[in-house]
């Protein structure tokens, strides 16, 4: 089972459906800044709705395809951040992320992100990791950049907000890559 001391006040743990309580109130607390940049946040307006979520990241990470953690600041849920589906063909996976309303700026996700690049690459051996954002969604954007991703294009309209559609901005990283930074 995942479960990542990053430091004193971070910890990275495997979503559980226990968790969907403290998921929901995050999300409720956060919902009009999370809805400018996630398409399913309008969506979720039960704590069942992220039952049903968790309980599919659950079965995806037992199916090998990936998996999806919390991040916990001093026991308090701040975020969430996974793995989407691996193409294990290609050793590929991308990694998606969102931060509740009063943790960013302070380098938690940029942490996240880390550990689960070492884990991707290092630990199952995949040969790339992708990061793709919208282009107006810079704190999103820096963290790619900061962690030495490869800004390698623009996908126009690639999704559909509740203000319309947004370009993504895609990010990769390489094995060999993450190695010389390292």
């Amino acid at each position: 089972m995942f479960n990542f001391v990053v430091d004193e006040e971070l910890t990275l743990k495997l979503l559980m459906p226990e968790h969907a309580r403290h998921m929901f109130a995050l999300v409720e607390r956060s919902r009009t800044r999370l809805r400018q940049w996630l398409p399913w946040v309008d969506g979720v307006t039960e704590q069942a709705h992220l039952e049903t979520f968790i309980r599919n990241a659950v079965k995806q990470g037992s199916e090998n395809g990936g998996f999806s953690a919390g991040l916990w600041v001093r026991e308090e849920l701040a975020g969430i951040i996974g793995y989407h589906e691996i193409d294990w063909h290609n050793r590929s996976v991308g990694i998606g992320y969102w931060l509740g309303e009063g943790y960013e700026g302070k380098g938690y996700m940029s942490s996240a992100c880390r550990v689960f690049v070492d884990y991707a690459l290092l630990e199952m051996d995949l040969n790339r990791v992708e990061i793709r954002c919208a282009t107006g969604n810079h704190p999103s954007r820096a963290i790619p950049e900061r962690l030495g991703f490869v800004f390698e294009g623009v996908i126009r309209q690639a999704e559909k907000l509740p203000g319309g559609y947004v370009n993504h901005a895609v990010y990769g990283l390489l094995r060999s890559e993450w190695k010389l930074l390292g």
